[in-house]
């Protein structure tokens, strides 16, 4: 009986012990050729889910699929059907034209599931007309093509649960992006492990009841240091929409996550490990600071 126990336990843990999470994308709408735009997966059970979309985005995931030299079998392009968008700046969604067609192009036949703000919809609606004639070349020429893989089924996001299968559960939950009012983060639970997504936010009490004793908190943050060289415009601005580092570390400090990856990075002159000293300021515990390409497990 013991060893059954333990062969059970075993294979629970090689089964449902497996989600990861892939930093897509890191960056802003800062041009760092170092870091492309805002992008990450959540891989559970040889499936993949995206969040946020950002410039870039294919060809990362590409990067680390074993057709390009890759290990990771489910960045496969042909298999990305599920994606998760936080917010509609163009730093988040300018890869959406090359998430809906070049998966499609290389194979994809299932609709692309997509979740976000209301904004959303429009978006992928004019992206497939404005790519009419290469859709219609690609189907009605000699070139193989599904009818299905270029499109779209589209779930308006909402406070609470917006997605669930047997693998993951996603919760939205808004924050505070300023004035844009359609700004969410998410929360994904798996069997293993719960991972958060700040996305764009300033101080949010929304994401902290969400982020409690999470696995993983990925939040957005900029350089405190750097912050106090800007312009007075772009000071209020930047408090209005985004986290500094010292506030990241506070709110760390309260949601106790296990890992704290920061991300979407404004450095302003600052290093990665500027960034590191100053969240250390306010928060103990772990952190990392995200890079392209990044494999958390």
């Amino acid at each position: 009986m013991k060893y059954k126990f333990l062969l059970a336990l075993f294979l629970s843990q090689n089964i449902f012990g497996s989600t990861q999470l892939v930093i897509l994308g890191s960056g802003t709408p800062n041009p760092n050729p170092e870091r492309t735009g805002s992008a990450y997966a959540v891989i559970v059970n040889e499936t993949t889910y995206l969040v946020d979309f950002g410039p870039g985005i294919i060809r990362s995931a590409a990067s680390l699929s074993p057709e390009w030299g890759g290990e990771i079998k489910e960045m496969a392009v042909a298999q990305l059907e599920h994606a998760f968008l936080t917010h509609i700046h163009s730093d988040h969604s300018a890869g959406l034209a090359d998430l809906l067609l070049t998966p499609w192009v290389m194979g994809r036949e299932n609709k692309l599931k997509l979740f976000g703000p209301s904004g959303l919809e429009n978006m992928a609606s004019s992206l497939l007309d404005a790519y009419e004639e290469d859709i219609s070349y690609r189907m009605n020429g000699t070139q193989p093509a599904n009818e299905t893989g270029y499109q779209f089924i589209f779930s308006e996001l909402k406070d609470g649960i917006v997605f669930k299968d047997k693998n993951i559960t996603v919760e939205a939950f808004k924050v505070n992006h300023g004035a844009f009012n359609d700004a969410y983060g998410f929360r994904f639970t798996s069997e293993d492990k719960v991972i958060v997504f700040s996305g764009d936010t300033g101080p949010s009490e929304s994401l902290e009841e969400y982020a409690k004793n999470a696995d993983i908190l990925v939040h957005e943050v900029y350089s405190h240091a750097g912050f106090l060289k800007k312009t007075e415009d772009w000071q209020i601005y930047h408090k209005g929409h985004h986290t500094s580092t010292y506030e990241v570390g506070e709110i760390a400090s309260r949601v106790k996550p296990k890992l704290l990856v920061l991300s979407h990075i404004l450095f302003w002159g600052s290093t990665p490990e500027d960034i590191l000293k100053e969240t250390q300021t306010t928060y103990k515990g772990e952190i990392k600071i995200a890079e392209d390409l990044m494999v958390l497990k």
